[in-house]
């Protein structure tokens, strides 16, 4: 079973059964024995539910054990899993549920809370994530089916439970595994719906390249209902014998310090939000001492001043890893030119939801300033461009990662996949020579300026980010100019004493400083400022189309 990916998750519990899996922080800890327990016990429910192979089952919670176990059993079962945001407003977690048609929900009790079972008539059944315990049905069956669990458990092994009684079923290449609803950018949700072929690629791709071993430990810090958080979060370290810690909290930069210094995990996986904060709050003002900066002057001491911030970095990743992967969206310039200065383990990836999610990639040893890497095993890529090199154009992606369509939404999939199969990404690039892939911004971002000229907003907010005071922004087009909304660094205000109004005029020097080195057809002409963080995506993109 080769390119079976239920396979390898059966393989991997069978290799690695009293190892530990998965852990919630400060909470349970299972081994894969344990996995295995309890997703039998979940295929014996699902079949005293009488769910049929290729029905839905929906989970919608915060990352925990038991929202990987419960998606494990699901695949393995047979059934269709439909992963939802827990950020996700109720209308639109309803919405969801009765389009993709799930029989079955499993949440978590903060989600509950805002939900009516009365908007979801097609479920048959609701079951708390927290312990599976059933809290809403529609058909009896469900409660006694939960009932019988364990006396069925015993019947099916009443012996002990052991590693020869792990057999699940081989998946088939374009059989749908799952529907995956997006948050975008651009756009609300569609039902991106991903086959085994696309699990498996991706999943394949990450064992013979991304280098986990078992034992090794990793905390997920992206959201599991996110295909980049479960991909390589969840589904690949589960796969390779690695230990997987779930966060319940916010991933906020105070809690994440706190969790990489107890856990010291050997490998990190995460948005560039996420990343640069820790390093912009932790380190960068450390390198604006006076010592410092001299140092950095001399070349003799130059180089151990590197190696000392260095290992200041690894140490605020909690010192003991081997590969911080970005993804998600580009790292701020600045930031990446500080860790390509210090030589430090890190690497940018590029996906989306519509591959399962992954694209491009490239080790971290010959990994390109700027750069996303090269395509990834079984993907093609191109650039809609008459000369790829140097004229921006849309990335299109073709090969085994790629969707099968949006669920029952033909016009949109129409759109997007075209009759050769490459998948419209919507993404804007070049391709060099050796095959790197620069993302340059989304075509729907791109602004037309007052000659025809392409102004990519994405590029003057990277350089914006990183002035005084300004913790993030968008550009905008509004009559015919561009506007810069920005949600200022209160707290550096605050602790700066700056009033309300030296804040504002700091930001509109910032303004000013940046024009002078914009092209005069892409100056910001004025700002905005926000008194509240812009709305985002799980992978903490802006969802810009809020703000358009």
């Amino acid at each position: 079973m080769e390119n079976s990916f239920i396979y390898l998750i059966e393989y991997s519990i069978k290799s690695h059964w009293d190892l530990v899996a998965l852990c919630d922080y400060k909470g349970v800890t299972y081994t894969y024995r344990d996995v295995a327990r309890k997703i039998e016990k979940l295929h014996l429910f699902f079949n005293a539910c009488g769910i049929q192979k290729g029905e839905k089952i929906a989970l919608c919670s915060r990352n925990s054990v038991n929202w990987g176990i419960a998606f494990l059993a699901t695949l393995t079962y047979g059934a269709v899993a439909i992963p939802i945001l827990h950020e996700f407003k109720a209308d639109n977690i309803h919405h969801i549920i009765n389009h993709s048609e799930a029989r079955l929900l499993f949440v978590g009790d903060s989600n509950w809370e805002q939900l009516d079972h009365q908007h979801m008539p097609h479920l048959d059944g609701v079951i708390r994530m927290e312990d599976y315990v059933v809290k809403e049905i529609s058909k009896p069956v469900i409660r006694d089916a939960r009932k019988q669990v364990n006396r069925l458990f015993g019947e099916k092994f009443p012996d002990r439970f052991t590693v020869d009684d792990v057999s699940y079923r081989k998946d088939q290449p374009e059989e749908i595994a799952m529907i995956n609803y997006t948050s975008g950018t651009t756009s609300a949700s569609k039902g991106v719906v991903l086959p085994y072929l696309s699990m498996w690629s991706n999943l394949r791709f990450a064992l013979d390249q991304m280098g986990y071993h078992p034992g090794e430990k990793l905390v997920a810090i992206l959201t599991m209902a996110h295909m980049y958080g479960l991909a390589f979060e969840f589904i690949y370290p589960f796969a390779s014998g690695t230990q997987v810690y779930f966060l319940a909290k916010t991933p906020s930069p105070r809690v994440i310090a706190e969790v990489f210094q107890n856990i010291r995990p050997n490998l990190i996986v995460a948005v560039p939000l996420i990343i640069e904060k820790v390093i912009r709050k932790g380190v960068l003002p450390h390198l604006q001492k006076r010592h410092i900066r001299l140092f950095m002057r001399i070349p003799i001491l130059n180089n151990k001043v590197k190696a000392s911030i260095k290992q200041k970095v690894l140490d605020a990743f909690g010192g003991q890893f081997k590969l911080l992967a970005v993804g998600g969206a580009a790292l701020n310039h600045e930031v990446e030119a500080f860790l390509a200065d210090i030589r430090f383990p890190y690497t940018v990836g590029y996906g989306m939801t519509e591959c399962g999610p992954g694209i491009s990639f490239d080790d971290w040893r010959t990994f390109r300033l700027g750069s996303c890497g090269k395509a990834i095993d079984r993907i093609e890529l191109k650039i809609d461009s008459a000369n790829p090199h140097r004229i921006v154009g849309e990335i299109l992606v073709r090969g085994d990662n790629v969707m099968k369509g949006y669920y029952k939404n033909p016009q949109a999939t129409a759109a997007a996949l075209d009759e050769e199969g490459w998948l419209h990404t919507g993404d804007l690039g070049i391709i060099d020579e050796s095959g790197y892939l620069y993302i340059k911004g989304r075509s729907k971002n791109m602004i037309l300026g007052p000659s025809g000229q392409n102004i990519y907003p994405e590029e003057i907010e990277d350089k914006l980010n990183v002035m005084p005071y300004v913790a993030e922004s968008l550009v905008i087009e509004h009559e015919g100019k561009l506007v810069a909304l920005i949600y200022p660094d209160f707290e550096a205000a605050r602790n700066a004493k700056l009033s309300d109004t030296a804040l504002t005029k700091q930001l509109e020097q910032n303004r000013k400083q940046l024009n002078e080195i914009l092209p005069g057809y892409s100056q910001i002409s004025r700002i905005r400022i926000r008194q509240e963080e812009f709305e985002k995506t799980p992978k903490r993109s802006i969802k810009r189309y809020l703000y358009q």
